[in-house]
């Protein structure tokens, strides 16, 4: 009990342990130099003592941080609020902490933010943003993961797009619509997300159906974004009058947005529309009607990203590392959710 009020420094422990204090070092900065037996007596010998560690002292001296840098493009969308969520769930599975940047697609501010993230000696980073390159990414000399977004130089977690087109598209084709519209921006064909336009595409023309690809500016922002689709819908409404619309929509949230149209408007959720998300963010289960979607499977993609980054991170952490020097582009699948707004 006598160590409960007082702060307990490493030479406390070398005493204790009967090891010198650089042995103590030791063990906090290059614990692999020690033998698993000696860390073993170090580590009891911190809980009899009641360690509490000095995390800044810790960085100072050893330049690692626990902390990982994550870039985002924006929050207005659900996808990334719901990611940023499911990353910061991870601590407790990996124990690293957090620094995130909200990013504003120019460039040089996202550097900006980079460097900034750089300065707080972050061991590794997780970037959604699509402003910065991956070939720039990777030149930072830090452990990189993406998440949906062109990832050619570095590693990344993605899900399989295409697959998630043909699960929405071929629900639209059983709901028997008389014309199938997705509506989209305009995707790069190197980023992940063009493989819902392509699914889409691939589909309505396997099976020899009436389809229309709406490639627009839906803005940068959710006040923008909610007038281009307003924008969409008038357009559809006027051009497709009395035929039942399968609509795919890029995201849960541009769903949700055309939805609350529709309500407006009909009171109910009208019979000759019928809608498909991608997602499954919150906004999909939550919406007025709850939206049929496509699942990323969020948190196993949030889970997947840190596991692969913690790896690269940890190998950089031994005496003699070996980092790989190929990348890995995993992809998860995604799971189809039926909801109100389909049959």
């Amino acid at each position: 009990m006598e160590h409960k009020n007082k702060k307990v420094t490493f030479n406390d422990i070398a005493k204790y342990t009967n090891f010198s204090k650089t042995t103590i070092s030791r063990y906090f900065n290059n614990p692999d130099s020690l033998t698993l037996k000696n860390q073993e007596i170090i580590a009891q010998a911190l809980i009899d003592l009641n360690y509490q560690e000095n995390k800044l002292a810790k960085v100072l001296a050893n330049g690692k941080s626990e902390f990982v840098g994550i870039l985002l493009p924006n929050l207005y969308l659900h996808y990334y609020s719901e990611m940023l969520n499911q990353l910061l769930d991870t601590y407790e599975t990996f124990g690293y902490k957090f620094l995130v940047f909200v990013g504003t697609g120019a460039e040089e501010t996202e550097r900006n933010y980079i460097q900034e993230l750089l300065a707080y000696k972050i061991e590794g980073l997780i970037v959604l943003s699509h402003t910065i390159s991956s070939k720039e990414l990777a030149s930072y000399n830090v452990p990189v993961v993406t998440i949906e977004r062109e990832d050619k130089y570095v590693d990344s977690i993605n899900t399989d797009n295409y697959m998630g087109a043909v699960q929405a598209t071929s629900l639209l084709i059983k709901n028997e619509c008389d014309i199938l519209i997705h509506i989209n921006s305009d995707v790069p064909k190197d980023v992940p997300a063009y493989g819902r336009i392509k699914g889409f595409c691939d589909i309505c023309e396997q099976n020899n159906v009436n389809h229309e690809l709406l490639i627009t500016d839906l803005g940068d922002s959710y006040n923008e974004t909610k007038e281009r689709i307003k924008e969409v819908y008038l357009s559809i409404k006027n051009k497709y009058p009395n035929a039942r619309k399968g609509i795919f929509m890029a995201n849960d949230t541009h769903a949700n947005i055309l939805i609350n149209y529709l309500m407006r408007e009909y009171g109910t959720f009208p019979d000759e529309y019928r809608i498909v998300g991608f997602d499954d963010s919150p906004i999909a289960s939550e919406a007025i009607i709850p939206i049929s979607t496509v699942g990323q499977q969020i948190d196993k993609i949030a889970c997947e990203a840190m596991r692969l980054l913690v790896s690269k991170m940890n190998e950089l952490k031994k005496r003699k590392p070996m980092p790989r020097t190929d990348i890995i582009h995993k992809q998860i699948t995604p799971i189809l959710v039926r909801r109100d707004t389909t049959n």
